[in-house]
């Protein structure tokens, strides 16, 4: 099979997310999003410590130690981009202004719950930052995520086993072999990818899935 790239699973983010849309990039993967978004589309980008307006990752040799986003990466800022203070940046997250989150994960379940923030490992640092706020805040949550981890475990399970960021607010979850619409009643498959079939992705799964 050849699965999707991180830069594949990007852009297949950026060409779901409409003109005029107000949207929050997670840190970690969901940042790339920025760097395929179609710049003939007004979509204004949100960094919760404190930006609107940002553009794609700087040129190598242009990045301003100043201008970073959440995850402490360079960014840029577009014409008309603004800085505000943190607590009106959650407040823009809390009170529900951002129109989709595009968020990494540990887990999904089949529910659309959302674990990312902890592993529960007793060494592991929690880190939880605005996910919470973003994962209730946001009309909608895009996960993009490797669909199995490093020993082949799948991420998108049943039900979570890691601490929970957020209950059901999960819509869309992009991996690197599957596009997956979580609704109240099926996981419906959108693509797949080359040399997968429907039945393959449910024995990695262990889910049953629906294709449209």
């Amino acid at each position: 099979m050849k699965r999707f790239t991180k830069d594949e699973i990007a852009q297949r983010v950026a060409r779901d997310i409409p003109e005029g849309a107000y949207v929050n990039l997670g840190i970690g993967l969901p940042t790339l999003v920025a760097n395929h978004l179609d710049p003939a589309k007004e979509i204004l980008l949100h960094s919760e410590n404190g930006i609107l307006g940002m553009g794609p990752a700087p040129q190598p040799g242009e990045e301003d130690e100043e201008l970073i986003n959440a995850g402490k990466q360079p960014v840029t800022l577009l014409t008309g981009g603004a800085y505000f203070h943190h607590a009106d940046s959650f407040a823009m997250m809390r009170g529900g202004h951002l129109d989709i989150c595009v968020l990494g994960a540990f887990q999904v379940s089949r529910h659309g719950d959302l674990a990312n923030w902890h592993t529960g490992t007793p060494d592991a640092i929690p880190a939880v930052g605005g996910a919470m706020d973003l994962a209730i805040g946001a009309k909608r949550v895009f996960v993009m995520m490797e669909l199995q981890t490093k020993q082949g475990e799948c991420k998108l399970v049943e039900r979570c086993t890691y601490p929970l960021t957020g209950v059901g607010c999960v819509s869309r979850v992009y991996t690197d072999l599957a596009v997956i619409d979580i609704s109240e009643d099926a996981l419906i498959v959108r693509e797949l990818a080359l040399g997968i079939s429907l039945p393959e992705l449910e024995g990695l799964t262990g889910l049953s899935l629906a294709m449209i």
